[in-house]
């Protein structure tokens, strides 16, 4: 297992250029092309703005402009969710590639988490261009922690995605279960809704088995709220044990590796 671990540094090559095949044919054929990156996210917070503001208007203190506070959360998630649902079809995809004998199968899962998270990064421009516009910049020294929870939700991300590329293979039920459970993983997560508002809680100890509520406070904490970073020791755990994740799930990976190409 250790020895094709290892490998993946010498498939960096590989992966860039997979990357970049995945990310162009993405808007292959639009008339906007890879704009199309900027203006969903733009068009989403614009929605959202103009939903809290007008509509459905929320006042709660402290967190203003709220959905900017929403957007905080939303971004990583959707780096998040679209890696899951896109690695979980990824080797069946793909089957044409795993199926020549040098080819590493653990790339494409991992292709998709990279190229998801240029997207984040695009679409986290659109965001600064806001905080900078309502004068909400983020505090300078809490962006030193956000490499840091780019870095956790990549090998968090990472290791679910590989779980979920070997196991769709064999079973094809998991992608319609996966849309589901990501929905319910969504409301579970204070995404939408405040961590510090007392009916959410009081709900503490369920919030805190959601390994991605940690993520999605620590990027509120970072970009939003002006002040110490409060969640720092949930955000090394979890960082922790999503190294021991990744790990666990590419040994699993690694000991399917060799049914792929019989079964796609």
């Amino acid at each position: 297992m250790f020895s094709n671990l290892a490998n993946l540094i010498r498939y960096r090559t590989l992966i860039q250029s997979l990357v970049a095949r995945e990310l162009k044919a993405r808007y292959r054929g639009s008339l906007l092309g890879f704009f199309w990156s900027f203006v969903n996210p733009l068009l989403l917070l614009l929605v959202y703005s103009f939903v809290f503001t007008y509509v459905l208007e929320n006042k709660v203190e402290g967190i203003q402009p709220y959905a900017l506070f929403m957007f905080c959360g939303i971004l990583p998630w959707t780096w998040f969710a679209s890696s899951l649902t896109e690695a979980a079809g990824s080797l069946i995809s793909g089957g044409n590639l795993i199926k020549k004998v040098l080819f590493p199968a653990e790339v494409l899962p991992i292709v998709s988490v990279l190229a998801n998270m240029v997207h984040f990064f695009l679409g986290l421009l659109i965001l600064v261009g806001f905080l900078a516009y309502y004068r909400h910049p983020p505090d300078a020294a809490d962006l030193i922690w956000f490499p840091v929870a780019v870095a956790v939700q990549l090998v968090f991300t990472t290791g679910l995605a590989l779980l979920l590329a070997a196991l769709t293979v064999h079973f094809r039920d998991i992608r319609d279960l996966l849309a589901n459970l990501l929905t319910l993983w969504f409301f579970a997560t204070p995404i939408i809704y405040p961590w510090t508002q007392a009916n959410v809680r009081q709900f503490k100890w369920i919030f805190n088995a959601n390994p991605f509520t940690h993520l999605a406070i620590s990027y509120q904490e970072i970009l939003f709220f002006n002040g110490p970073i409060g969640h720092w020791r949930w955000l090394l755990a979890l960082g922790g044990g999503s190294v021991l994740l990744f790990l666990a799930t590419y040994w699993v990976f690694d000991r399917l590796r060799d049914s792929f190409a019989e079964v796609v």
